[in-house]
């Protein structure tokens, strides 16, 4: 069984609009499961029952997919004019992200072709797409693939980009001919910005969120017990992010499935609670927003 050429895959990836790309050997994590297993143990999961589930495949994500040896990893940019453009008398903020298409709906597409294509050129190879609901430790695989390395916020932050990046990855049976290295002598560095910036000190460590004080995880997951400030923001919470010196310097986004719908700054929490489920359905309905749905957004607002 041929290797598969990395530098096709990369240049492939490139051309169906992806702005990074990386290839990695499909591992046994345990590093990360040990983190996680901690991670769940201060009870810093809260709502988010399913991180519970699916350990083991999370530790190898062969047990996903049959004689995996190769994961390849890519990445797209999103960041817009909405990203770092709040200002503090902005009272119905958004997460940028959640401003565009659903990226799931966006990313499945891509790599669906990709791996068609593929398949094309390698009658033998087998493989499987996922878009973040997958049990994947894949900001780790974006690290093996050498795209970034982990922030202390927890995110992917990548050089070019930041951390404004979506991942996906297909994970297939073929063996690469070349393998991509973790980054080195790039990172952080005593860089604690996004620490401070958290405004309900939910980053409790580096790299370790605890989401019972998330504004992200209060907007968006099914509602934890607590009641927290969202400092204005009604869907997600960008605060970590805008603090950082590789995101003020990151390009924007290339792709136009990645422009935004619509604009937060101009829609006031009046219009918002005003609005009706066929007017959200018309304008929000290929959202992120869909998740939470209109009557959990103005319930944001009211807090």
């Amino acid at each position: 069984m041929a290797n598969i050429d990395s530098k096709y895959i990369k240049g492939l990836a490139l051309e169906l609009g992806f702005d990074l790309c990386g290839v990695a050997h499909c591992a046994t994590l345990s590093k990360n499961e040990a983190h996680l297993q901690s991670w769940l143990s201060n009870n810093y999961g809260a709502s988010l029952e399913y991180m519970h589930r699916n350990i083991d495949k999370r530790r190898d994500v062969r047990l996903l997919v049959e004689e995996a040896k190769t994961v390849i990893v890519c990445a797209i940019s999103y960041k817009s004019d909405i990203s770092g453009g709040y200002s503090d008398s902005d009272g119905c903020k958004i997460a940028s992200y959640a401003c565009n298409r659903d990226y799931h709906k966006s990313i499945k597409k891509m790599l669906q072709h990709l791996l068609k294509v593929l398949k094309e050129k390698y009658p033998s190879l087998e493989g499987r797409s996922f878009v973040d609901t997958a049990p994947i430790f894949e900001k780790q695989y974006a690290v093996e693939a050498g795209l970034g390395w982990i922030g202390r916020q927890s995110l992917l932050i990548t050089p070019e980009y930041g951390s404004y990046v979506l991942l996906g990855e297909l994970v297939i049976n073929l063996t690469a001919d070349a393998y991509d290295k973790p980054l080195e002598s790039i990172g952080c560095g005593e860089c604690r910005r996004c620490i401070d910036a958290c405004p309900t000190g939910a980053i409790v460590q580096p790299m370790t969120i605890d989401t019972t004080r998330c504004i992200s995880c209060h907007t968006i997951e099914s509602q934890p017990d607590s009641n927290i400030n969202l400092h204005g923001w009604i869907f997600g919470c960008d605060e970590c992010q805008n603090c950082c010196p590789y995101n003020k310097k990151a390009r924007h986004h290339n792709s136009p499935a990645f422009d935004p719908l619509f604009d937060p700054r101009t829609i006031s929490h009046t219009e918002w609670l005003a609005m009706d489920e066929e007017r959200f359905a018309y304008t929000f309905g290929s959202t992120p927003l869909k998740r939470a749905g209109l009557e959990r957004i103005k319930e944001n607002i009211k807090k």
